[in-house]
C-alpha cells in the first residue's frame, strides 16, 4: 500500500485532485506503490467538502483558498495555469516541493522542466525556485523520441503535426465531446454548440489549440517549439508544429517528419527506438501494422509506427507515435520525477519545517 510510516516518505498533496490527471495521479500511486506517509487532497471551493476514494480510503477534499501548505512536502499541481501562477509561491514559500502540470514555470529559467527518460540529470539538485515542471501532453512523447536520435545521428529539423483528443481540456471536454456527439447524431442537419471546443468537436478537427499569438502560432504550438528545445538541451534547434484538437476522447497522436545532419537507416533507426524504455515501435515484425488511439491499449508506453525514410532524402525519417496524455503526458511523468527524488538522495524539508534550497546528493 503507497502509505507508509517511514519517515524518509514525503506527505504529499495533490491540487486539483478531482480533475482528470489529478484522479489519473491518485491511480498511480496505488499502480506504482509511491510511498507517502500523508496525502491531502486539495481543489477549488466547488470541490472542497467532497470526497474521493483514494488507496483504498475516503478522503475529503480541502479548499485550495485555506489549505496549509507548512503540512506538505510534496505538491502536485494540475489545477490550471492561473491556479499555479497564484498558489504555488504560497506552496514554496511554505517549504514544499512542487511539481507543476502547468505552463506557468516551464520556461523559467530557474525551473528544470524534466522528461526522466530524457534530461533526469536536472533534478540533481533541488531547484533554488522549489519547482519541477512537467512539460506539455505533445512533448513529452515527442522528445522521448527525439533523444536517442539526435545522440545517433544529429537532429537538423522537426515538423509535428498533432491530433490532441479532448481530455486534454479535462473531464469537462471529454463530457463535451460526449454530449455534442449524441446531439449530432439526433440532429446531423444542426451544428451543435460547444463550450470548451469552438467550434464543436463532434465529428469535427479543429486546427487551433490554445490562444492565437501574434506570430499566427497558437499557444499550444509555441509550447512545443520552446519546451523541446529545453528538455533536449537544444537552444536554436528548428522544431515547428501544427497543434490539431480530433474528436477522439483520449490519447494524443503526432506525425512527426525529422530531418538528422546524417543519412539514417530504416532499420537501425527502429531498432534504436525499440530499445527505448517505455516504447513500443508497432510493425518491426509484421509490416503495415500501426497505433491508434483505441488500439494502443497499454497506457504507460509511447507507441510508435509508420516508421520511413524519405527516398529523396535519406537524411530524414517520418513516423507516428501515440500516447496516452492524461498519463504518460501529463500524471505518468510527474510520478516519475517524484520517484526520481529519493534516488538523489534529496531530502524534502528541512527540520523544523524550512524549505531546504540547491540540496543535492
Amino acid at each position: 500500500m503507497p502509505h507508509t510510516e517511514d519517515p524518509a516518505a514525503p506527505r504529499v498533496a495533490v491540487v486539483g485532485a478531482t480533475g482528470a490527471v489529478g484522479t489519473t495521479l491518485l491511480q498511480l500511486f496505488t499502480e506504482r506503490d509511491f510511498r507517502y506517509r500523508s496525502l491531502e487532497l486539495v481543489a477549488s471551493a466547488r470541490s472542497a467538502g467532497s470526497t474521493i476514494t483514494a488507496d483504498g480510503a475516503e478522503r475529503r477534499v480541502h479548499d485550495l483558498a485555506t489549505f496549509d501548505f507548512g503540512e506538505v512536502d510534496l505538491a502536485f499541481f494540475s489545477a490550471g495555469t492561473s491556479v499555479s501562477e497564484q498558489w504555488v509561491p504560497v506552496a514554496t514559500q511554505a517549504g514544499a516541493l512542487v511539481i507543476d502540470n502547468t505552463n506557468a514555470y516551464r520556461m523559467d529559467p530557474g525551473t528544470p522542466l524534466v522528461v526522466p527518460q530524457v534530461n533526469a540529470d536536472q533534478l540533481a539538485e533541488r531547484p533554488a525556485s522549489g519547482v519541477i515542471a512537467n512539460p506539455n501532453c505533445s512533448t513529452i512523447p515527442l522528445v522521448r523520441l527525439l533523444r536517442p536520435v539526435h545522440r545517433r545521428w544529429g537532429l537538423a529539423r522537426v515538423v509535428a503535426s498533432t491530433y490532441q483528443a479532448a481530455s486534454g481540456r479535462g473531464l469537462s471536454g471529454m463530457a463535451e465531446l460526449r454530449d455534442t456527439s449524441r446531439d449530432s447524431l439526433d440532429r446531423p442537419d444542426r451544428m451543435p454548440e460547444g463550450e470548451r471546443f469552438s467550434p464543436a468537436l463532434a465529428f469535427n478537427v479543429v486546427p487551433s489549440i490554445d490562444r492565437l499569438l501574434d506570430s499566427g502560432f497558437t499557444l499550444e504550438e509555441q509550447k512545443m517549439t520552446q519546451e523541446s528545445r529545453k528538455i533536449l538541451g537544444l537552444p536554436h534547434l528548428d522544431v515547428t508544429a501544427t497543434c490539431v484538437r480530433v474528436p477522439v476522447l483520449n490519447c494524443h497522436s503526432e506525425a512527426v517528419w525529422v530531418e538528422c545532419a546524417e543519412p539514417v537507416d530504416r532499420r537501425e533507426l527502429v531498432r534504436l527506438l525499440a530499445g527505448e524504455p517505455e516504447v513500443a515501435v508497432h510493425g518491426r515484425d509484421e509490416p503495415g501494422r500501426f497505433p491508434t488511439p483505441r488500439t494502443a491499449t497499454e497506457a504507460d508506453l509511447v507507441h510508435v509506427g509508420r516508421i520511413r525514410v524519405t527516398p529523396q532524402n535519406p537524411r530524414a525519417f517520418w513516423l507516428w507515435l501515440v500516447a496516452d496524455n492524461l498519463r504518460i503526458g501529463a500524471a505518468l511523468n510527474a510520478v516519475q520525477i517524484a520517484e526520481r527524488l529519493p534516488a538523489y538522495g534529496w531530502r524534502l524539508r528541512a527540520e523544523g519545517g524550512r524549505p531546504l534550497a540547491g540540496v543535492g546528493r
